[in-house]
């Protein structure tokens, strides 16, 4: 079943959850003794019982799962009702436990990614996971197999609603699921096909640290690329050739592996029938091809707005035209530090300004050891959400320097976390939405917070700045999101019809794809071009980025409804986080008023990324810095 093998999933090092942006950190506010003492307790997963809790919810796992193969292997054709229900329960307790192993191994990687004995016990969870996995995969095979009278009369079971739409879903893999043993190979294969390659490719970039003139030893590359924020237009620039410096080492190295998991996805879609390299993302995330393709069109259709801004942007940092590593920097020297303290409070009373009840699952993250916040050695970077398993509570993930976008980071976190919290209730099979709903409640929160730091501003500069950050925001998760999913379609696309990329041939990809979105607004340097090679999104979740730009206009338009309705709204919104995801993305916007049949509901999004634009534009006058 596709729990089960998200789970595996999870084990191969990619969170159930993933930032909306992946920010970049910085380690020069790290005296917070409060924010140090700040990590998780991950020995919930595990009863308290470290690696050795670890073996034990697998031995139970493998167990279940070999009586569960024994009870029902070739024998779904001919259930009933009642046998499904009990299958189901059982697949269900089955999941848990993988899952619990599974993310208790890859968050304890994420904190240390450099520790061989985490990655050891990674790599150990992941065998013995995907040995369950095989052991157990027959059922959705059986499943799918089945005609489509018997499965309607089996669906309508009373007491299937932990796992009905799961299971209807299931069904639409029917034409791209191949025969058991060979499913089974496929499995069995993955562990040392992609997700090695997945798992090097971590330790590769989690490695590469970067020499700046100005540090006193070399920094991580997260660190270096935050860097790029700084209003000094010479250091911009020489951070950015030593990024591109630190990157060249193993840029052949990540390029093989990039083209070696392009291959191997060609052959995959080629052998389940898919007609192109997005279709199995789109089928996972329950969006059709042609839903899609009009989302990537319309966002495509205005790039004229990101390029009005970086002209804009240009003139508030007094040169003629933008250079690639000027994009992310502050157009005014104003920038707050938070302690991790006052991020707390700020961030629980602008939720609670929304809903008490949200800020009081909120402040069970702080409260309970769920957050690990500072920035450490080899620790990966960006920020993310782990909804584990229903049992037990998610986890947030940041690399927190004190920074206002980093109180803006905590929010669009804890924003996934409490819709994981809320619909845990729904069960293994229901509590996460697919990816295209996924960043509703956290774009949600961060924009809620955003309020409320706008409302604090003290002077049009100040204004300005957040208004700037917001914007840009809008630009890096929409646009930008859409500009990266055409580079891999280009590199998919050539991969396929011509054969082996090289490095260079990937820097002109990338180069394209980037041009297109700047225009003539921004310079794309020379050195730019290597810099598709450190993100994590290409090699571990193929066709993924798509899904911010789809995620970001939705939860614009959801919060935009909120504007609309005030408090009458709350009670719709959290009915839909609770709802996670037991029904079609289609059916969870209608409770909160959302059309996403609509034709026209991206450019109803977009006009909101403009009005956005508009207001920078105003703010930019009202600083008197036009």
């Amino acid at each position: 079943m596709a729990v089960l093998a998200a789970a595996v999933k999870c084990l191969h090092g990619a969170p159930s959850k993933l930032p909306l942006i992946t920010r970049s950190t910085d380690t020069s506010a790290t005296t917070d003794e409060a924010l140090e003492a700040t990590a998780w307790d991950l020995e919930r997963l595990v009863d308290g019982r470290g690696e050795a809790g670890v073996t034990a919810l697998l031995d139970e796992c493998a167990q279940r799962s070999d009586a569960f193969a024994a009870l029902y292997a070739g024998k779904v054709a001919d259930f009933d009702g009642d046998d499904l229900l009990k299958a189901m329960t059982e697949l269900a307790v089955i999941s848990e436990l993988a899952s619990r192993a599974g993310n208790y191994a890859a968050l304890s990687f994420s904190t240390n990614t450099a520790d061989p004995d985490r990655g050891a016990l990674m790599a150990s969870v992941e065998q013995r996971s995907t040995q369950i996995q095989t052991t157990v995969l027959f059922f959705g095979l059986e499943w799918a197999a089945l005609d489509d009278d018997k499965a309607d009369q089996l669906l309508a079971t009373e007491g299937l609603d932990f796992c009905r739409h799961n299971l209807r879903m299931e069904r639409r893999y029917r034409p791209h699921l191949l025969s058991e043993p060979e499913e089974k190979v496929m499995t069995e294969k993955g562990l040392t096909g992609a997700s090695a390659w997945g798992r090097l490719f971590a330790e590769l970039t989690s490695a590469t640290m970067v020499d700046l003139p100005q540090a006193e030893q070399p920094v991580a590359l997260d660190v270096a690329l935050s860097r790029l924020t700084s209003p000094d237009r010479e250091e911009r620039a020489t951070v950015a050739a030593a990024v591109t410096q630190a990157l060249e080492p193993g840029l052949r190295t990540r390029a093989f592996i990039f083209n070696t998991l392009l291959q191997d996805k060609a052959v995959d879609d080629r052998l389940r029938c898919f007609p192109n390299w997005l279709s199995g993302r789109n089928l996972s995330n329950e969006a059709s091809d042609e839903s899609v393709e009009a989302l990537v069109s319309a966002v495509r259709n205005r790039y004229d707005l990101p390029q009005r801004w970086y002209r804009l942007k240009a003139k508030l940092l007094g040169i003629d035209r933008l250079a690639d590593y000027d994009r992310a920097a502050a157009v005014t020297s104003e920038d707050e530090d938070f302690a991790w303290s006052e991020a707390k409070d700020l961030v629980l009373d602008s939720y609670a300004s929304f809903s008490g009840e949200l800020a009081d699952v909120a402040r069970r993250f702080f409260d309970e050891q769920y957050i690990d916040a500072p920035v450490r050695p080899g620790k990966r970077g960006g920020a993310f959400c782990a909804y584990t398993v229903p049992s037990v509570h998610p986890y947030v993930m940041l690399n927190y320097t004190s920074k206002r976008r980093d109180v803006l980071t905590l929010a669009h976190e804890l924003g996934h976390g409490v819709h994981a919290a809320l619909a845990a209730g729904q069960g293994i099979f229901h509590q996460s939405t697919p990816l295209t709903l996924a960043e509703t409640a956290s774009v949600f929160g961060e924009t809620v917070v955003f309020g409320r730091l706008l409302e604090q501003a003290s002077s049009p500069q100040s204004r300005l700045a957040l208004l700037a950050e917001s914007l840009e925001g809008s630009i890096a998760t929409v646009f930008r999101q859409i500009s990266m999913n055409q580079f891999e379609t280009l590199v998919h696309t050539e991969r396929r019809e011509v054969g082996e990329l090289s490095v260079q041939r990937l820097g002109d990809l990338w180069a394209q794809s980037q041009t297109e979105l700047f225009g003539d607004a921004v310079e794309v340097t020379d050195d730019y071009r290597s810099w598709w090679s450190y993100i994590p999104h290409f090699i571990n979740s193929p066709g993924y980025v798509y899904a911010y730009a789809y995620g970001q206009l939705l939860a614009l338009s959801v919060y935009r409804r909120y504007e609309e309705d005030g408090a009458a709204f709350v009670p719709d919104y959290l009915r839909l986080l609770s709802a996670g995801g037991s029904m079609a993305p289609q059916d969870l916007g209608e409770i909160v008023g959302v059309n996403l049949a609509d034709p026209g509901f991206w450019d109803s999004g977009l006009a909101l990324v403009e009005r956005q634009l508009e207001q920078a534009e105003a703010a930019a006058a009202d600083a008197g810095r036009l």
